[in-house]
């Protein structure tokens, strides 16, 4: 009896455990940080792995402040023709889900928030992304656009059309208990175990019930591309990366030496191309940045007293301005690294002019003429003629005022052919003196 009683218990716990298996499993991914076509494909590639592994659930823990409106819509479309129930979650605490956000929460099977987040300001302009300012006929276009694919995925989920019109035309903001008041949301949560015990036993519009109690969760992580296409998702991070290249290979095709402004330079410019991939690029912000890169390295070897320089700063600064077709200043370029970034660069140009300029004037450091003006030692009676010592070597010298005797200080008043000229130093420097003596008495 007793092995019968072992053998129905093992019975019956793989049964329950091949239902609890065929029930599915709940899938979580966090997607924090801008909506790119990077974020867009961890995210489909979600919902697929989903459907295949027949999942009860996936819950996107969202916590955004915008992005890239193709990758908005492209994440749209995946949720509303996904056989797998989406939960999107605005989480945690502090989190939002702001511009691009909204249509992906709203675009969900379930939509909940937690305490102290807040959902809204889908802006038209920040939607679409892109280029220069529209006029009003064609902002009035993407505004109309933008509310009606709102409209219409409000309108598939049952959720608050006339807040989602709302929210785009007056970029309207709601806190999370609001946006349940609204009809906005579906529910509040305070984390993730709390959203899956909320939601064991909700039923969706299309008949379908969620039984989560005891499922197993399966978290998604991005691969090691995805992580590293996501930083370079960042235009701040590409902007600086793309300068730092060009002037690495500059450096090191002024000095050529070990290799490092190579190799550091052509990492920087591999990372910078691959953010540009991703991100919207202006070419003729790039041609601007070029240009302006070269005329500040021109005017290094062709001093013009800083006109090209102030030329290539111009150039810079536009085209740093218009280097990236991103409109929501959330997610785009910021001004201040445009500032620091350039400042730097023209306080670095600056400086190097200025030091080529000085070595124009300064009087020639090597070959024979680089020893006048300086002093030296009679160590042979010079009548006229003799020896001095000078710069560590002896040299034949005549001297221009008589006798100099060995020992005596002398300067170096001028050459002839291999003849140093010399006066005593007392004397060549009252000579030296005597103009600026004058001078004063002058005044």
């Amino acid at each position: 009896m007793k092995r019968w009683a072992i053998v129905a218990a093992i019975v019956v716990l793989l049964i329950s455990s091949l239902a609890a298996f065929s029930r599915g499993e709940v899938i979580h991914l966090v997607l924090d940080g801008s909506i790119n076509p990077v974020s867009k494909d961890f995210v489909v590639r979600a919902i697929s792995q989903a459907e295949e592994e027949e999942a009860q659930l996936l819950v996107i823990e969202l916590n955004t402040p915008g992005g890239l409106g193709e990758s908005m819509r492209d994440i749209v479309i995946a949720e509303l023709a996904s056989s797998v129930p989406i939960v999107v979650f605005v989480g945690p605490a502090g989190a939002r889900a702001a511009s691009a956000g909204v249509l992906i929460t709203i675009a969900a099977d379930v939509a909940a928030m937690a305490p102290g987040t807040n959902i809204g300001a889908a802006h038209p302009v920040d939607l679409m992304g892109g280029g220069e300012e529209p006029d009003d006929t064609m902002a009035e276009k993407i505004t109309n656009d933008a509310v009606a694919f709102a409209k219409s995925v409000a309108e598939e989920r049952g959720r608050n059309v006339e807040w989602a019109e709302a929210a785009v035309r007056e970029s309207s903001s709601l806190t999370a208990l609001e946006a349940l008041d609204q009809g906005v949301i579906d529910l509040m949560a305070d984390d993730l175990d709390d959203l899956l015990v909320r939601l064991d036993g909700y039923a969706l519009p299309d008949g379908r019930t969620l039984q989560t109690s005891g499922l197993a969760v399966t978290e998604i992580r991005p691969t090691l591309r995805e992580k590293l296409l996501n930083y370079l998702a960042d235009p701040n991070i590409v902007y600086i990366l793309f300068l730092l290249g060009l002037y690495g290979l500059i450096y090191e095709f002024f000095q050529p030496g070990i290799g490092f402004g190579l190799a550091a330079g052509g990492i920087c410019l591999i990372l910078a191309f691959l953010g540009l991939q991703v991100l919207p690029v202006n070419i003729v912000g790039v041609i601007l940045i070029l240009f302006g890169t070269g005329l500040m390295i021109l005017d290094t070897f062709t001093p013009t007293n800083g006109i090209l320089t102030t030329g290539g700063v111009i150039a810079l600064l536009v085209g740093s301005f218009t280097l990236f077709d991103i409109q929501d200043r959330a997610i785009g370029l910021s001004w201040v690294t445009i500032i620091l970034v350039v400042g730097t660069m023209t306080a670095l140009f600056v400086f190097i002019i200025s030091k080529a300029l000085l070595i124009q004037r300064k009087s020639p450091a090597i070959g024979t003429k680089s020893l006048v003006g300086m002093n030296g030692e009679a160590r042979i009676s010079i009548n006229p003629t003799g020896k001095v010592f000078v710069n560590g070597e002896y040299w034949r010298a005549r001297s221009l005022e008589g006798r100099i005797p060995p020992g005596e200080d002398v300067t170096i008043v001028g050459m002839e052919g291999r003849t140093l000229l010399v006066r005593h130093a007392r004397q060549a420097r009252s000579l030296s003196e005597a103009p600026l003596t004058r001078k004063r008495k002058e005044g």
